[in-house]
């Protein structure tokens, strides 16, 4: 009896200790709507137990990592077991089967640990495996992109080929340099040979009315200054190149303006380390913009360097002082008590204070000492330096022309533009130029007669020198001033006034010539080809035309009405920009004394005053007034001013220089180049 009722006990206990349930996990944020909807759909009838699961989970849907809640729900009778299963589904819970006897579950349990270890020991092995694979990827990942670049640029340049008759050969159409003609065919044939072909390739030259693209050939020194040229605009093809004579004159320009012997050597040391270090520079491939501008005129800094450190030596100027290397020309003739007794003392150099020899090289270091002065002569000289070498420059730009007019076989051209366009230039200019040189020939100092009141001594002296700047204006204003010096000469030489009116005469003659000789001319050609075209209509038949004039085409007229006007505003261009341009050249003294007074100011203000401070605490003084020299020097001297001079420069050679010759209405070459493309590639996944 005791047995029995135990029995009966322990099945009742069983069957009531497990109730159904549903057991799975859900989103953490909505275990608060679930909980209240299975209340309010089962009255309470359920029992709801949730933990979370710390460890986030992938969703196999999005691949998100998301938080989860696992749930089990105990619940009595199958109604309620298909309500809570529809809100599961609704609330997109995810069930998972979980037997009811504690063994079943137990074994189960197991089994899922068994797995789960056999899953890991899978996924251990597949990592390994495919980390082996990476591994061995990685090695040849390069070459692999480098391959499908090649090859995917190969078949986008046969997409551009078309398929001739037979459907059997490729036709392309393409720009060759001339000079590659022969390197060309033989890598066709080496080509052919390696393909296995039986057809050989064929190149041939064609005649074509489009205008060739331009193609000039650099290397690492010349694609800096070419790329300068470039800026302004390509060449037309065949044009004269201005790289070649850029690459001494924008460099010289620039050191005109940044003359400086201690710059210069900084600015040269920083262009030789980048030159030097090049390779290694250019292997870490550093993505600043502004180093790579630095880097990419990497010789054009070398050079502006080397030369600004030749006109510092020119100048006599380093960091705003002086070297004495020769010996000073100059000599003091003043004693001790004159010296003690006045401020500024002036030394004549038509006196024994001179010794009548030029300094060996550049500048006399005393005129460092003359700051009553120094700016006067130093800006006379400067003036006059710029003044000769933009003629120069300017007039070799124009002599370029002639070169673009003889191979464009522009005969017309040279007679009615390089013609007066060298003559107006050489006759006011140039002119200017040689009385300058006539200036500093003809008077000085007059040794063995000093202080001679002698008519013809005086004349030569510097007392009679003229003003260049007031002998250029008389002359275009066809005026004479008074001789406010009887002691002196009125004119530099004989038969100065007569030889300066027949140079602004025949130079005023030369813009007629500028402005009507070419549509002029191009009018006699037209008429000639009309006169020849009625003679070959009344020759050929007498029929309908019956000899009578053929009317010229409307488009002659309005080419002849375009040719007038663009002459016109070329010639307008060329006489005004020819006084413009030369007085533009003055930039190379403005900004050749802003820089000196800028170094002087830094010297003066900083580094002197720290040279002049005694003791230790002098010495701490002069450490923290270095440095700020040096900063000021770097940043304001070097780099502030050298951007300046160089923009100065570039602006000289687009305007003043290129205009005289260079039209710049080309298109660049662009050639094949694996190297080009790969590149291109490069640069764009950085």
């Amino acid at each position: 009896m005791e047995s029995s009722t135990a029995s009966v006990t322990g099945n009742s206990c069983d069957h009531y200790a497990y109730p159904p349930f549903v057991a799975g996990v859900i989103l953490r944020e909505r275990i608060p709507a679930f909980e209240r909807m299975l209340w309010r759909a089962c009255r309470g009838n359920v029992f709801l137990r949730q933990a979370e699961i710390d460890t986030p989970l992938e969703d196999p849907s999005s691949s998100d990592q998301v938080y989860k809640s696992v749930f089990i729900i105990f619940f009595q009778g199958d109604q309620l077991k298909t309500r809570v299963k529809k809100i599961c589904e609704g609330f997109r819970a995810t069930l998972y089967p979980c037997p009811e006897a504690p063994a079943d579950r137990r074994e189960m349990a197991m089994g899922v640990m068994t797995r789960i270890e056999d899953l890991n020991t899978v996924l251990g092995q597949t990592q390994d495996h495919r980390h082996r694979v990476l591994v061995a990827a990685a090695k040849n990942i390069k070459n692999w992109f480098v391959k499908v670049r090649k090859i995917k640029a190969i078949y986008h340049t046969l997409n551009l080929f078309n398929l001739d008759v037979t459907q059997k050969c490729l036709i392309a159409e393409c720009w060759v340099p001339a000079l590659d003609m022969e390197t060309i065919q033989l890598a066709l044939r080496r080509g052919t040979e390696r393909s296995g072909s039986s057809v050989p390739p064929i190149l041939n030259r064609m005649e074509t009315l489009e205008d060739p693209p331009t193609y000039n050939r650099n290397n690492k020194f010349t694609s800096a200054f070419q790329n300068l040229i470039y800026a302004y605009g390509v060449a037309t093809y065949r044009e004269v190149n201005p790289a070649p004579y850029t690459i001494i004159t924008f460099p010289f320009l620039f050191a005109v303006m940044f003359g400086d012997l201690g710059h210069g050597a900084l600015m040269a040391a920083f262009g030789f380390w980048m030159c030097y270090k090049e390779k290694p520079l250019q292997a870490k491939k550093i993505d600043s913009e502004i180093w790579n501008i630095f880097f990419g005129g990497r010789y054009i800094i070398l050079l502006m360097g080397l030369f600004s450190m030749y006109t510092g030596l020119i100048y006599n100027d380093i960091f705003s002082k002086s070297l004495n290397i020769f010996g000073s020309s100059w000599r003091n003739n003043y004693n001790e008590s004159t010296l003690r007794e006045n401020g500024n003392l002036q030394l004549n150099p038509d006196s024994e204070a001179y010794l009548q020899y030029p300094y060996a090289f550049g500048i006399d270091p005393v005129w460092q000492l003359a700051e009553a002065n120094k700016i006067i002569f130093m800006n006379a000289y400067k003036m006059k330096i710029s003044i000769i070498i933009g003629v120069f420059h300017m007039l070799f730009g124009v002599c370029l022309s002639l070169w673009n007019h003889l191979y464009f076989k522009r005969r017309i051209s040279v007679y009615v533009e390089f013609v007066p366009q060298i003559l107006f230039l050489m006759l006011l200019f140039f002119y200017m130029v040689l009385l300058m040189f006539i200036k500093w020939t003809s008077y000085g100092p007059t040794p063995g007669h000093f202080g001679s009141d002698d008519p013809e001594i005086v004349k030569t002296s510097g007392f009679c020198a003229p003003s260049i700047l007031i002998t250029f204006i008389n002359m275009m204003l066809f005026k004479q001033d008074a001789n406010t010096r009887p002691q002196c000469d009125p004119t530099m030489f004989a038969g100065q006034l007569g030889l300066q009116k027949f140079f602004v005469i025949l130079a005023l003659f030369c813009v007629p010539v500028m402005l009507f000789g070419k549509p002029y001319y191009l009018m006699k050609e037209q008429k000639k080809r009309e006169s020849q075209g009625h003679q070959a209509i009344e020759t050929a038949e007498n029929g309908a035309a019956g000899g009578a004039p053929v009317p010229a085409p409307a488009s002659h007229d309005d080419d002849i009405t375009e040719v007038f006007i663009h002459q016109a505003i070329h010639t307008i261009e060329y006489v005004l920009g020819s006084v413009s341009h030369t007085a533009s050249y003055l930039r190379l003294w403005a900004l050749s004394l802003a820089h000196a007074q800028l170094a002087e100011v830094a010297w003066n203000m900083l580094l002197r005053k720290g040279l002049k401070s005694a003791g230790y605490q002098g010495g701490i003084y002069l450490y923290v007034v270095f440095a700020g020299w040096a900063a000021i020097s770097v940043s304001i001297l070097v780099l502030m001013e050298g951007l300046s001079a160089f923009l100065h420069t570039l602006r000289l050679h687009w305007v003043e220089f290129q205009s005289k010759f260079y039209a710049g209405e080309g298109y660049l070459f662009q050639p094949f180049s694996f190297e080009i493309i790969l590149d291109s590639a490069g640069q764009g996944e950085e």
